[in-house]
């Protein structure tokens, strides 16, 4: 597992973040889901949506990742890794809050440190 964890650490250190929805902001075809965290993607990188792998950056000075969810999209029909850089436990637990609000995403948190 220090393996993977090593791995993202290199696209982050590596990869610019673009953030495009601020925390505060709504989603774009979704009005009434409020972005509760910095939402984006890292720069140069791709997702299988065709875009940038996606990012949420917490409040802490360390550009560390500390946590991925993975989700299931059931109304895009794909399903996407979001990586945690810089998130305290407590944002960890309203990003993944918020990927498991509604009926339509779903998603699993593997925190660093946790081996499964």
């Amino acid at each position: 597992m220090a393996d993977f964890w090593q791995a993202l650490d290199t696209l982050v250190s590596e990869s610019k973040i673009i953030i495009d929805r601020p925390r505060g902001s709504a989603h774009p075809r979704y009005p009434d889901l409020i972005y509760p965290l910095d939402y984006g993607y890292l720069s140069n990188t791709a997702s299988t949506d065709g875009e940038g792998i996606d990012i949420w950056l917490g409040s802490m000075s360390s550009r560390e990742v500390v946590a991925v969810i993975c989700t299931v999209d059931l109304i895009n029909r794909d399903s996407e890794m979001k990586v945690l850089i810089g998130c305290t436990d407590e944002e960890i637990e309203t990003i993944f809050e918020w990927c498991n609000n509604t009926s339509g995403m779903k998603g699993a948190l593997i925190k660093r440190g946790i081996q499964s």
